[in-house]
């Protein structure tokens, strides 16, 4: 088994896993103001509660979009259970060309979302991944990296909207299961739903269109379970995306 941990601007993901189970996975809030002892506090925490001692870690790999707490996070890992944590970046082996400007300045997870959805979905795939922004990236027939875009997530969006209007209060996100609402809050709960499924319809059409076929679309991340059923396009939930690709990514650079 293998510590996997991917690290986002909102919430860092601690996962347990191997070749035939994910064993364990949890969550807690990316804090910049943390300390490597408070992190390693929290990992030895999650460890205790699922009973796995550091014995059983052959490895550990972090994925991060937090660079100023990279060292934090590596240390963490260190004092808990004595590992070396593999930073994905660049120069790491991935098995999947990156058809970019400049392939170093593709974020870490999009890469880690790419690598598991290549090796597990048919080509081509469109990946969506709805965390603190949403990302929509694409694998052309041929398996490589060809492009994506970002899109400010839900929350970012539904705070920016509650926060800069004096009449708009603070919301779920509940869906109202109707886009003609009939009061100010479901009017709110409908704009970014259905908004956002909206724009994933849209993007995903524009995609296959330019991929020149239909494409296999997959989504993780804590808030797809939100939006996905809205949408009108097929879409897979596979909300250990993550955790597969860094599998993947840590046994290729072992």
């Amino acid at each position: 088994m293998i510590l996997a941990i991917d690290m986002g601007n909102s919430n860092i993901v601690i996962g347990g896993i191997d070749e035939a189970n994910t064993h364990f996975m949890e969550r807690i809030t990316t804090d910049t103001r943390k300390t490597d002892l408070e992190y390693a506090v929290s990992l030895k925490s999650i460890l205790d509660l699922h009973h796995i001692a550091a014995e059983e870690l052959e490895g550990a790999i972090l994925s991060s979009v937090v660079p100023p707490l990279n060292a934090v996070i590596t240390e963490a890992v260190r004092k808990v259970t004595g590992l070396s944590c593999k930073l994905v970046g660049a120069g790491m082996k991935t098995g999947m060309n990156i058809r970019m400007d400049d392939p170093k300045h593709i974020g870490s997870d999009l890469i880690v979302d790419s690598v598991a959805a290549k090796a597990n979905y048919p080509l081509p795939i469109i990946v969506i991944d709805m965390g603190t922004a949403t990302s929509i990236t694409a694998l052309d027939q041929n398996g490589d990296y060809v492009g994506g875009i970002i899109h400010p997530g839900l929350r970012v969006s539904l705070n920016t909207l509650s926060g800069s209007t004096a009449q708009l209060p603070s919301i779920d996100l509940e869906s109202p299961g109707r886009a003609l609402a009939k009061n100010t809050i479901e009017a709110m709960q409908s704009g970014i739903l259905y908004g956002t499924a909206g724009m994933l319809d849209g993007i995903i059409t524009r995609m296959e269109a330019e991929l020149g076929s239909k494409a296999t679309i997959v989504a993780t991340g804590g808030l797809a379970r939100f939006v996905t059923p809205l949408c009108a396009h097929r879409i897979e939930i596979d909300d250990l995306l993550l955790l597969k690709g860094l599998l993947i990514l840590y046994r290729k650079n072992s």
